[in-house]
């Protein structure tokens, strides 16, 4: 499957890398690891990033390229870490006269005319990694820390159950090169004390369903301001206060926003990717998500959740 991709990635002198919109570190890592990759081994094609403003990990440089929809003509659309059309940043990419995926979300739709798609990745940032190794593709610094750092928040610092052996032969494979891990430790797991006190008033918000699901719905007038820069800081990183509950097998976190409510499915546990789905969206069998237009409809998800947790009880 990599070779297909290596043709396309040879063969366009435009290049354009989509990923889906609110972006983690995983969307974060893959593109602008695969954008240096790409730099890297073939510096005279053009490459651009597109894509909304990244909010959950604000220590990463990044600005994205503006560009216009004539850009598209004989170009390579590249789509990273999305296993649903309706999540990808920017619709254009069905401008581009070819497309390409890398994924590693469970398959639910055809999104591009070649899908490198693999649910047995702990990252996309992993499926890229494996991609450059596989293809012998020179690596640099620039794209081993960024796709680094996918593989690292993806796999929950290598604590999920989809780290596996070959999770750590591609992390060492990226740290071939002199990653600073110290400052990327640093950044992704250091807070501003405000940060914390909101954590800790925010503790107060869990509420729990009758089969102990967990979870914290954020309204909008309950959200921060926003950044001097005009960007709305969403609730997504109080996904992780649940985790560690006692007792506590599948949890969600809700926040509304411009454009519905946004909804973290969680388990350690069980399947809960049927009902993301179900709902409109997708990811893995114990981490989902979607996003779903009111209040009344993000209930009837917990409600599903409700009955999942039950129904596993018996």
């Amino acid at each position: 499957m990599f070779k297909e991709a290596l043709r396309l990635i040879k063969k366009y002198d435009r290049i354009i890398i989509h990923r889906h919109s609110h972006p983690d570190g995983d969307a974060l890592g893959s593109q602008m690891g695969l954008y240096a990759l790409i730099k890297d081994n073939f510096p005279r094609k053009q490459v651009y990033m597109v894509g909304d403003v990244a909010t959950r990990l604000p220590f990463v440089d990044v600005k994205f390229d503006e560009i216009d929809d004539s850009a598209y003509s004989g170009a390579l659309a590249v789509i990273l870490d999305c296993g649903s059309s309706r999540l990808i940043c920017d619709d254009r990419y069905r401008l581009a006269e070819k497309t390409l995926r890398f994924d590693h979300h469970i398959f639910c739709e055809k999104i591009a005319d070649v899908d490198v798609v693999d649910s047995s990745y702990e990252s996309a940032c992993g499926l890229v990694a494996m991609f450059a190794k596989k293809c012998k593709l020179k690596l640099s610094l620039a794209s081993a820390t960024s796709l680094y750092m996918g593989m690292v928040t993806d796999s929950g610092r290598f604590a999920f159950d989809s780290t596996s052996a070959r999770t750590f032969e591609l992390a060492a494979f990226l740290l071939s090169q002199p990653i600073d891990l110290g400052t990327l430790y640093y950044n992704l797991n250091s807070k501003e004390f405000s940060e914390l006190m909101r954590d800790a008033d925010n503790m107060h918000k869990i509420q729990f369903t009758a089969h102990n699901v967990a979870y914290i719905y954020t309204a909008r007038e309950e959200l921060p301001e926003p950044t001097e820069e005009g960007v709305h800081v969403t609730s997504s990183g109080l996904i992780g206060l649940m985790r560690d509950i006692k007792g506590v097998f599948v949890w969600v976190n809700f926040t509304e926003g411009e454009d519905g409510v946004h909804c973290e499915l969680r388990s350690n546990r069980y399947n809960i990717n049927p009902i993301a789905v179900k709902y409109g969206g997708g990811g893995h069998k114990k981490a989902s998500g979607c996003v779903v237009p009111d209040r009344q409809t993000a209930m009837r998800l917990l409600d599903d959740l409700d009955g999942l947790a039950a129904t596993e009880e018996k």
